[in-house]
């Protein structure tokens, strides 16, 4: 009998934290290195957000709270949603959670078995099928090619549902690619779900706020109110509101579904951080015009990576409609030779290659389920961006 469980030699550790752990520790050893694996975004928690913060430390507010959000975090997400999306759930319908990874994961624990099979459209978040593997269950990888705009087809996703499929993951604006569904491609999904009434949809929405060039953002639910009972609409304030370390993910849904989703939290976590909770209250409820700003710098820090990138050998580089990351085609690196005479075989040995000689940590592409490509994160500062590309460019330019 072996130490480790069956469930945890099932998944690997995220490929995404492995990136910027790795440059860490080369920039701890004296490395120049320019690290563009994190989704993070540089900008600083808002102040008032911050202010909300120690005001709740002042009072007191540092006890236990109610294991899946205080009652005023549930209203300002229950006005959230309202507000921005058109739901209506109930405050027993709203699950908050130690970020949006744990919001799936619970989700997921609560209704998977083994034999259930999740639909999930690539290039893909790298978590997404390790958790469905934990649960015992089967990730059902549906390609999704530059061709296609990276985005899941109705015939497509109508031929890999089966008797087995439990659920149907979505996420717009994507990680990795930042392409995002209009409402008419989302309404042309939501009607082959419901010619599968056994399934259930989990809407990935983190990065509803950051998106550009006019694009109006829908969620599936919203589209077709009659796939409201089931769907589950997957948020959180990392993205948006810069705040990626106070650990906050939410959910609307199913009762049934969160109420499962609470019983698994008392059992892990037991409730988010309090003060946290407090500060993403203020998030939603305070102004929201700060948002527009930070998506112009975004905008523009997009549109700077997707012309450098252009203009490197060997790469393709389209342009996405959200979130801050770039999902450049790199096949035509693949089968040349580095200066150092190592053939690059694959989209790892790309950023691998990056890394070691130019000092530019990217995540490979099979890391998302579609190859070749990589996945940069431009949500540093034009100038560490410029530097970057300038860097891969000079790389690229020197294999043959």
């Amino acid at each position: 009998m072996g130490l480790l469980s069956a469930a945890i030699n099932r998944i690997q550790p995220s490929p995404t934290i492995a990136v910027s752990n790795k440059a860490a520790e080369l920039k701890a050893a004296g490395r120049d290195i320019i690290g563009l694996g994190a989704g993070e975004p540089d900008f600083d928690t808002p102040d008032f957000v911050k202010e909300a913060a120690i005001e709740a430390i002042r009072k007191g507010q540092t006890k236990y709270t109610i294991v899946d959000g205080t009652p005023e975090l549930k209203k300002a997400i229950q006005a959230k949603f309202k507000r921005d999306n058109g739901l209506d759930y109930a405050l027993d319908e709203i699950s908050v959670n130690v970020g949006g990874k744990q919001t799936i994961f619970n989700a997921f624990v609560a209704t998977l078995d083994p034999g259930d099979e999740v639909v999930i459209p690539a290039p893909y978040w790298v978590s997404y099928p390790d958790i469905v593997l934990f649960c015992g269950a089967k990730p059902v990888i549906l390609p999704c090619p530059l061709e296609a705009g990276f985005k899941l087809q109705p015939a497509q996703l109508d031929a890999a549902i089966t008797p087995q499929t439990k659920w149907v993951l979505l996420n717009s604006p994507s990680n990795p690619t930042g392409a995002a569904y209009t409402y008419d491609e989302l309404k042309a999904l939501a009607d082959v779900l419901m010619g599968h009434p056994h399934v259930y949809i989990l809407t990935d929405d983190m990065y509803e706020h950051v998106v550009y060039d006019d694009f109006k953002f829908a969620t599936i639910a919203e589209v077709e109110p009659r796939l409201y009972e089931r769907t589950l609409t997957v948020n959180g304030a990392s993205k948006a509101y810069a705040m990626t370390g106070w650990r906050i993910g939410f959910a609307g849904g199913p009762k049934p579904i969160i109420k499962a989703m609470a019983k698994i939290q008392s059992q892990s976590t037991s409730n988010p951080c309090s003060i946290a909770q407090a500060a993403v209250v203020a998030a939603l409820n305070g102004p929201q015009d700060f948002l527009i700003e930070r998506n112009k710098a975004f905008q523009e820090r997009r549109d700077l990576v997707v012309s450098m990138l252009n203009q490197a050998n060997g790469l393709s580089c389209p342009q996405p409609e959200g979130a801050f990351y770039v999902y450049p085609d790199c096949s035509g690196l693949i089968g040349k030779t580095t200066p150092s005479g190592k053939l690059l075989t694959n989209d790892e040995d790309v950023a691998a290659y990056f890394l070691d000689t130019e000092g530019v940590a990217v995540v490979h592409g099979a890391a998302f389920g579609l190859s070749p490509a990589f996945r940069i994160s431009y949500a540093t500062s034009t100038s560490v961006l410029e530097d970057a590309c300038r860097r891969i460019q000079r790389a690229c330019a020197q294999v043959a």
